[in-house]
């Protein structure tokens, strides 16, 4: 039998610069990859904030030409990918650079493959199914959640089918991420909340996955112990740049960890339930979070013991039962103080929902690494528990 520690395993990453100030390295990097003309992509609110602005400047300073593309919405669409795309082509731009949380990021990487495979978005769901990569992409985030600036996943809104498209490719890796804590504190408290239990699930599940590695293992519980031990301090002073760099930080590290070992079935279902009713795909997790862990402990007991103990929770002389028991609770602790413990009924799901919920959800990629894997009664069960 192969020992765990020499089984073949890849890892990939951007470079990437963390540090206050990090975002004002953008001109340069630009240049580098010899910029003529960049398409920023970004939403409205991060526009309205400011927060684009010293982006602006920098690349003026550089004489470097933007095009400026905004209509991304929270859990953006094939058609906002489309325009893009489209406007990337028609304004003859050579470099894409991404500003704002998972979604504007998310965006840009799609609309960069489609941009240079002259393909629709939908043909790139799946496991790498893009041939050309993107163009090169430089992403700068807002919020501490997604880590789309380090991973090779792309997450697209299918309007139609109501479900979210998971595109998994070494291609939507960006180029360079500049991972500025600064650019997070204009986040209020339930977005807070919501992008750090989105960093918990990307660790948890990126743990127990079952294309996890030790160079994975590593990021993913220190991401872990980061996110649960200043979560709720960060959503209570929201100005505070050293909290704010910590969760980044946990947020970097949880990205690195899903990038490479994958995620599993909470994301599969956060995914098919936030394209179903358009919610926020932290609050998503957050909500599936307890009742998945409850589900999948007994496939992993150990590491589920040392995430417990990454949650700071006392797991020592425990039996199995009492481990799990502790651990599930110390979760459904911190949703109650992070104010995040409303069930599935309470945004929208009915009964009737579920078996297409489920179906949706079997059919996502990220359940291949799930390490349980469960029948579609599973799944419908898991949203029946979480109503």
């Amino acid at each position: 039998m192969t020992n765990d520690l020499l089984e073949l395993r890849k890892f990939v990453a951007p470079e990437f610069i963390f540090g206050s100030g990090a975002r004002f390295l953008v001109g340069r990097y630009a240049k580098n990859f010899g910029a003529r003309k960049v398409l920023v992509v970004t939403d409205s609110n991060v526009l309205d904030l400011g927060l684009v602005d010293p982006i602006f400047d920098v690349l003026k300073n550089e004489a470097i030409e933007y095009e400026i593309y905004k209509n991304v919405k929270s859990n953006p669409t094939a058609i906002q990918v489309k325009e893009g795309s489209k406007r990337y082509i028609e304004e003859k731009c050579n470099l894409i650079v991404a500003m704002g949380g998972g979604s504007p990021m998310d965006c840009a990487k799609a609309i960069g493959i489609v941009s240079s495979n002259h393909k629709e978005v939908y043909e790139f769901e799946g496991v790498d199914k893009v041939s050309l990569p993107s163009p090169p992409l430089i992403c700068i985030p807002t919020t501490a959640g997604s880590a789309a600036d380090l991973s090779q996943f792309a997450i697209i809104t299918d309007d139609q089918r109501k479900l979210k498209m998971a595109i998994i490719s070494k291609t939507v890796v960006p180029d360079v991420a500049l991972i500025d804590p600064e650019t997070t504190l204009t986040m209020d408290e339930f977005l807070t909340i919501c992008t750090g239990f989105d960093v918990l699930s990307h660790a948890i599940e990126a743990y127990v996955s079952n294309a996890s590695s030790p160079i994975t293992d590593l990021h993913a519980l220190e991401a872990i112990h980061l996110v649960a031990s200043n979560l709720i301090p960060t959503s209570k002073d929201l100005k505070n740049i050293d909290l704010r760099g910590k969760i980044l930080l946990s947020c970097s590290y949880a990205g690195l960890a899903f990038s490479n070992a994958s995620l599993g079935l909470i994301h599969a279902m956060a995914h098919s339930l936030g394209g179903f009713l358009d919610l926020p795909h932290g609050e998503c997790n957050a909500i599936l979070l307890d009742h998945v862990m409850e589900f999948n402990f007994e496939s992993e007991i150990r590491k589920y013991r040392q995430i417990g103990k990454a949650l700071g929770l006392k797991m020592e002389e425990l039996n199995d039962e009492e481990a799990k028991e502790t651990l599930i609770g110390g979760i459904r602790d911190l949703k109650t103080q992070a104010n995040i413990n409303h069930s599935l009924k309470d945004v929208g799901v009915k009964l009737e929902d579920i078996p297409e919920l489920a179906s949706k959800a079997m059919n996502d990629a990220c359940i291949i690494t799930n390490p349980r894997r469960p029948t579609q009664s599973d799944v419908e069960e898991i949203f029946i528990n979480a109503l």
